[in-house]
């Protein structure tokens, strides 16, 4: 497969291994509602975020939406990455201009946006999805970096959003749209979209229960050949009688005669047919429903027409389209935004998030924006989970400390609580809250490697669930024993969990230690500071040791 090269690239396919950890600090005063909602707006550059996050949510994400800069040499983005490296030092705290005269913009654009994605793409869950958005200036680059993180085949689509607007100007072409990327963690996982386009009217067969399909279909690659419709074989009519219409297909050996929605005695037919095997294999079951290769309940009739049909049962209207037309725009959005009192250029539209949303079949999916801007993806959470009765949660990250603070955090505050707009009336609120948290200054781990003194069992625990199993932790870090990821018990000794911080009571693995612990009747891995159990215990006890915090190499 093709893949993209650029100044730098050496130098940052591992730069998220080198990003520190660091701890989330909630501040109280700029957090909203219940803080324990699920909810979370964090504060700080999104390499560092994610990093921190996803030792609680890796593989716990279904959906992430991010609208990073486009790199149009407009936006005025700054290069911020300390990545060690003498070829691409020189670009830290730049301010990345256009393309006369920044040679290297694109450079530092792709060196910004792989660490990013390759954390991305750890959070998603097997059935998770991303959606990017791009305009045509980055679209080609883009989609070279997701081919080589995600896998030309778990691309979903390449959207095309027709943007609303005002779009009376002296260009020869008035650009009219961007582009909304998706890829999947594993295409095969992710399930039909339970949506079907809103251009789609009402009256459709869409949105009927059932897909019915005509099997009869002659040409090269459906030969005429016969079937033997069976005595019992279904009709969706109750009394008649066939006899297939002259020069149509299919041609009838004989009259079918119909009584109580079913065939009286067997007849041949023969025609050229789209799903024959299919149709076998129903007759053999007895006429009884089956399964077809994609899981629908599948079954046949003869109709009034005289041909057969292919009926399944539709478990979910799904009718996605690649092009997104009337999902708002930015001009709406803005000028929605300043009646809340928040000034913000180029909002994504909330109509825009929420459709992306509603392609996610769990109502309680947990949302990712790392790009968070205006805070337009938890508007839209807010908004969905009103009008469908969902439970979904956002974790939103924002690098500006005012705008996350004075914008992102504001509106979502707004939009939860209810306002009062511009012209003095009151908006109630959709409900919800959201913890607001900063990045600790220093990292979890100090220069030497040691652990900082300051950090409690339960924000380790997180680490260390995180490093042995490769996923969030979800359980609640009040025993030494984390939990069991594949049959393996994990346990951590650290900051006195066993209430006793000597030697036999605490932070080392001792015989006396071991007997104290929640037992496991199966393999067990324990991190600690050090072990006095001798290599013959721990095979008998099938404990494999770590020390704390060398071990934690994630």
């Amino acid at each position: 497969m093709p893949t993209l090269n650029w100044i730098g690239k050496e130098a940052v396919v591992r730069h998220h291994k080198e990003v520190p950890f660091r701890l989330l600090e909630p501040d109280k005063k700029l957090s909203h509602g219940d803080p324990t909602s699920g909810n979370l707006i964090v504060e700080g550059d999104n390499l560092h975020a994610l990093k921190a996050l996803l030792p609680r949510y890796a593989g716990k994400v279904q959906c992430i939406y991010i609208d990073p800069p486009y790199n149009t040499g407009k936006e005025g983005w700054i290069y911020n990455d300390n990545v060690n490296s003498p070829e691409i030092s020189r670009w830290l705290g730049q301010t990345v201009g256009k393309e006369a005269e920044d040679l290297s913009r694109h450079d530092k654009w792709l060196c910004m946006m792989y660490p990013r994605l390759v954390l991305l793409k750890q959070f998603l869950s097997e059935n998770g999805v991303i959606f990017i958005s791009i305009d045509d200036n980055a679209l080609p680059l883009l989609l070279f970096l997701l081919d080589e993180i995600f896998g030309k085949r778990n691309q979903l689509a390449v959207f095309c959003w027709r943007t609303e607007g005002n779009f009376d100007n002296q260009a020869k072409v008035k650009i009219c749209h961007e582009y909304v990327v998706s890829y999947c963690l594993k295409i095969e996982n992710f399930p039909h979209p339970p949506i079907i386009d809103p251009a789609i009217d009402s009256s459709s067969k869409l949105f009927r229960d059932q897909i019915r399909n005509t099997i009869v279909k002659n040409g090269p690659k459906n030969p005429v050949s016969p079937i033997k419709l069976p005595k019992g074989f279904p009709a969706n009519f109750e009394r008649g009688r066939l006899t297939g219409a002259k020069g149509a297909w299919p041609v009838f050996s004989e009259e079918a005669i119909i009584e109580d929605g079913k065939l009286v005695s067997e007849v041949e037919v023969s025609s050229g047919w789209s799903s024959k095997a299919l149709a076998e294999e129903f007759i053999k079951s007895g006429c009884k429903p089956i399964l077809d290769g994609k899981g629908q309940t599948t079954y046949f009739e003869l109709v009034s027409s005289g041909t057969v049909e292919i009926v399944k049962d539709r478990k979910t209207s799904s009718h996605v389209v690649s092009v997104l037309q009337q999902k708002g725009s930015t001009q709406n959005t803005s000028s929605a935004l300043s009646k809340m009192g928040i000034k913000f250029d180029y909002p994504k539209p909330v109509e825009l998030l929420s459709y992306l949303i509603s392609m996610i079949a769990d109502k309680e999916a947990l949302i990712l924006d790392s790009f968070a801007g205006s805070g337009t993806t938890a508007h839209a959470v807010l908004k969905q989970n009103t009008e469908d009765g969902g439970d979904r949660k956002f974790i939103l990250v924002e690098l500006g400390k005012d705008i996350c603070k004075d914008i992102t955090a504001e509106r979502v505050r707004r939009v939860a609580g209810g306002y009062t707009n511009a012209k003095g009336e009151k908006v109630e609120g959709l409900g919800g809250g959201f913890q607001y948290c900063r990045l600790s200054k220093d990292p979890l781990f100090d220069a030497t490697g040691a652990v900082r003194e300051d950090v409690r069992f339960a924000q380790l625990a997180e680490f260390v669930w995180f490093a042995e199993t490769g996923t969030g932790f979800i359980g609640k870090a009040n025993s030494p024993l984390l939990g069991v990821h594949q049959g393996m018990a994990v346990y951590l000794l650290y900051n006195g969990i066993l209430k006793d911080k000597s030697v036999d009571g605490g932070n080392v693995l001792t015989a006396s230690v071991l007997a104290l612990l929640p037992p496991h009747d199966g393999p067990k891995v324990i991190y600690a500071a050090a072990s006095r159990l001798g290599a013959p215990r721990l095979q008998r006890e099938r404990i494999v040791f770590k020390q704390t915090p060398y071990a934690l190499d994630v």
